[in-house]
């Protein structure tokens, strides 16, 4: 390919760019396509880095986070791609890069942002209901039996005990804390030494820049002609939706039902942003 790029003195020799966007809730399910796991976007991901020998690859980020674990096994698969074909990735937040949103920024060399773009919220969170009064008084009894001590945990038909709390407090500070050693190792140096950090608290754009979580304003096409020239190609890989999809066809009763609770869970997700 290189040899005949010199025997063809119009072959376009213009630096490629990569993108891959990464939009909506993060979840390990990805039944319907509507969250990203790494089931679902891994393929894509692998594409960017190897069709058309980029020079770069650019992610387009735009979550309000989910799934701890699926954001570490995607941010991971970056990694272990930009080291094995040796390129920069670049991270751009759109209206926001929050908690697992912000582990996938993580996964970049840079991560540039708008100025009013939501970043950090570098926390856990596990949030339920107690119905046990409500089936009460509606003379319902709840029926447990187990082999076990533990395995009836958090049950929400039954008073929260001081045990299943206690227990839940360390599975959330273990996962706050893998989540703190991933932006500790992203960013580095460049992390400022300020209040609630890491206490889940979120910020827009430049005060996010201020703090260290990103390294500038800056949107895609801009940037990456600054980066790499006027003459750069951007190259974009997605999900392929399939056939019957795209031609609106309807779903499955059962599946329907999925999705209205797929998107009610990320309209929370969204909402705990103000958004």
């Amino acid at each position: 390919m290189r040899l005949m790029r010199h025997l063809i003195p119009f072959a376009n020799l213009a630096p490629r760019v990569a993108v891959v966007r990464l939009s909506g809730p993060i979840g390990g399910g990805g039944r319907l396509g509507g969250d990203l796991s790494d089931a679902s976007v891994g393929p894509v991901i692998e594409r960017a880095f190897r069709a058309g020998r980029p020079t770069a690859v650019a992610i387009v980020i735009n979550s309000p986070g989910g799934s701890a674990v699926q954001s570490a096994l995607i941010a991971a698969r970056i990694r272990r791609l930009a080291a094995e074909r040796k390129l920069p990735v670049h991270a751009f937040v759109e209206d926001a890069a929050a908690s697992g949103g912000y582990w996938l920024a993580c996964a970049a060399d840079d991560i540039w942002v708008d100025r009013s773009s939501i970043l950090g919220s570098i926390g856990v969170i596990s949030a339920g209901f107690g119905l046990a009064d409500l089936i009460g008084r509606q003379g319902i009894e709840r029926r447990v039996h187990t082999a076990g001590r533990s395995k009836s945990f958090a049950d929400p038909f039954m008073p929260e005990r001081p045990e299943d709390t206690a227990r839940l407090r360390v599975v959330l500070d273990d996962i706050h804390e893998a989540f703190i050693d991933h932006v500790r190792t992203s960013r580095g140096a460049r992390l400022k030494d300020a209040p609630g950090l890491f206490e889940g608290e979120f910020w827009t754009g430049q005060r996010a820049v201020d703090l260290g979580l990103a390294d500038g304003i800056g949107h895609l096409e801009p940037k990456l002609r600054a980066l790499y020239g006027d003459k750069v190609r951007l190259m974009r890989h997605g999900q392929r939706t399939p056939f019957l999809r795209r031609l609106g066809l309807a779903r499955a009763a059962g599946e329907a039902v999925e999705g209205a609770v797929d998107a009610a869970q990320g309209r929370a997700l969204w909402a705990r942003l103000g958004l």
